[in-house]
């Protein structure tokens, strides 16, 4: 391995759009924010070292044994975050990037590309909320002693940039490709009217395009070192070096990189990829990541040893894995389609490792196209069901799961017939790990609040009958709007009573699950009044009351503190007998 003359910013970003640059398959995809490719601009027209660079010249006879990958340009942050797969069919070699790949990407976006994130507030399923941007500097900006940045750059919309006073004149970086001499600077500031501008203005533009074009096209700013060798353990071998600093290398990423490299017929960061993206858009969305499916790759595989280590991720193991591929892909999809139909999403699936045993149960017995809806299979979807509100509940997956996932799957691999909840309970008794709940614990469960994460599996346990099929709401029992100081003392709630109605009408007791329609009829009226109006009948309105635990006394908003007092009594009743 060699120390190479360095080159400009300008090379490497030409020899990145001619492909002469590529990322081998090893390498993880970027994961830098924009404040991260701001500060990169603002320390290079600071001179401040950007560090070196790892490169790998392969030969060109030697390139098609690799997997290659480009580098991002138009960088979305839904719809546009993988690393194109890269032809690679000219006659010379090229140069794969060993360490550097974050800073590289980050100059190629901020002077070819473009950088869409999500804005805040929007729904991440609006296209809107994803406006390009391009990396601009403010040629008007006057750094402050305080400030943390001596250049302003910053990802802007066209409109943004458009702004021009005597604060902002937003020069879009990318256009300094263009700009070949110094000469040329001033013709852009001349044919910009910055000279209309304040006269200290023109003195800060002059020295910031000035700086950015020398930045770019002079300074030998890329300094690396270039490895030659073609063995790839060597090179695996330095990738895994020098990527132990610096942004840390996610643990999966490595290993999703040894399995790129080792599986013979599939590409497994591309399948691994678009598998997660798949089954992360069932439903109303999960947030499952490559950690999981690999761990899944494990776990369900089959291997003894499940633990993250480089050892259990040999050849072997892998062409095992490649062979699986289909069959553990099929386990996982149809265990979150399992739980999507039981009303889980990614803000209520507090563990993902929770679905590895489902889909590990579903892998043993072959799974079946139906199983989340046939009505032959509704004794193994409850056992489920109540196993995994109690593993979540209870977070059994937390601190180290793989001693959970052995002994659950060591269970399940000996089970005759149906998903051994029992036996899995049996197997964890008296531990850390224990799925048993004492009083302590119950009353606990009390204490969850509206909208918090594990609030839906307490609440969805309480109702075993229902199809969650359908899209069932949180619903207040007594309307939140209700609860101001200003509704209360209008109500006749005396002082010392509406600290009590503050403070607990988000609390557990006063919620139920209503399907989207009722929730919307009921909206902000009195409980009381409505109950009458939706069941006139008395059989029907007990009936409602006993499925919603609603106890038998003065429903009105002045008795909500004896409501509450009382349906907390009826739902600790309701856990220990369901949890029996």
């Amino acid at each position: 391995m060699a120390f190479v003359e360095p080159i400009t910013i300008k090379d490497a970003i030409d020899n990145i759009h001619r492909k002469n640059y590529v990322l081998p398959a090893i390498q993880r995809e970027f994961v830098w924010s924009v404040d991260q490719i701001e500060t990169l601009f603002d320390s290079l027209m600071r001179d401040y070292p950007i560090s070196s660079f790892l490169f790998w010249e392969v030969d060109r006879n030697n390139v098609d044994k690799y997997q290659f990958y480009e580098f991002v340009r138009e960088y979305h942050e839904r719809d546009s975050y993988h690393n194109p797969k890269a032809n690679l069919s000219g006659e010379s070699g090229i140069i794969a990037i060993l360490d550097g790949q974050q800073r590289l990407t980050s100059l190629y976006i901020g002077l070819k590309g473009s950088y869409a994130y999500k804005m805040p507030r929007k729904r991440w399923d609006n296209d809107t909320a994803f406006p390009k941007r391009h990396l601009y500097l403010n040629l008007f900006y006057a750094s402050a002693e305080d400030s943390d940045v001596e250049y302003q750059f910053r990802f802007l919309t066209k409109k943004e940039a458009e702004v021009r006073d005597d604060d902002n004149f937003w020069f879009k970086v990318g256009d300094i490709l263009g700009i070949l001499e110094p000469v040329d600077v001033n013709d852009y500031l001349l044919n910009n009217d910055v000279a209309q501008f304040r006269k200290d203005n023109f003195r800060l533009a002059n020295k910031a395009l000035f700086k950015l074009h020398d930045v770019i096209h002079k300074s030998r700013s890329i300094n690396f070192f270039l490895e030659r060798g073609e063995d790839l353990d060597k090179v695996l071998n330095i990738f895994i070096r020098v990527n132990s600093g610096g942004t840390q290398l996610n643990y999966s990423d490595l290993l999703l990189s040894i399995a790129t490299a080792q599986w013979k017929d599939k590409d497994a960061r591309e399948e691994i990829t678009e598998f997660v993206d798949e089954v992360n858009a069932i439903g109303d969305g999960f947030n499952i990541n490559k950690d999981f499916v690999l761990k899944c790759c494990l776990v369900l595989g089959g291997f003894r040893e499940i633990a993250f280590k480089v050892d259990n991720f040999n050849k072997a193991n892998m062409l095992n894995i490649e062979q699986q591929w289909e069959d553990i892909t099929k386990a996982i999809r149809g265990a979150v389609i399992l739980l999507a139909n039981l009303g889980y999403h990614r803000d209520t699936l507090t563990s993902n490792n929770a679905l590895i045993p489902i889909a590990h149960y579903l892998k043993k017995i072959g799974v079946p196209n139906n199983f989340a809806v046939a009505s032959k299979y509704e004794a193994d979807r409850r056992a489920i069901f109540k196993w995994l509100v109690i593993v979540l509940l209870k977070r059994t997956f937390s601190g180290q799961p793989d001693n959970v996932l052995r002994p659950i799957r060591e269970v399940i691999n000996s089970a005759v017939q149906g998903f051994p909840l029992e036996e899995i309970s049996n197997k964890l008794k008296g531990g850390t790990k224990s799925l048993s709940f004492d009083t302590d614990e119950i009353m606990s469960l009390l204490h969850y609040r509206y909208g918090e994460a594990y609030t839906y599996s307490v609440l969805a346990f309480l109702y075993p009958t229902l199809d969650f099929r359908n899209k069932f709401h949180q619903d207040h029992i007594f309307p939140k709007k209700l609860f101001t100081k200003n509704r209360l003392s209008k109500a006749g709630i005396k002082d010392e009573d509406a600290e009590f109605f503050l403070e607990n009408f988000n609390s557990l007791a006063n919620l139920q699950l209503l399907e989207g329609v009722p929730n919307q009829e009921k909206s902000g009226k009195d409980f009381d009044a409505w109950l009458t109006e939706k069941y006139p009948s008395k059989a029907d309105r007990t009936d409602y009351m006993v499925k919603h635990y609603i106890p038998d006394i003065n429903l009105t908003f002045a008795n909500f503190r004896e409501f509450i007092e009382k349906r907390e009594k009826m739902l600790v009743t309701a856990f220990k007998d369901l949890l029996a």
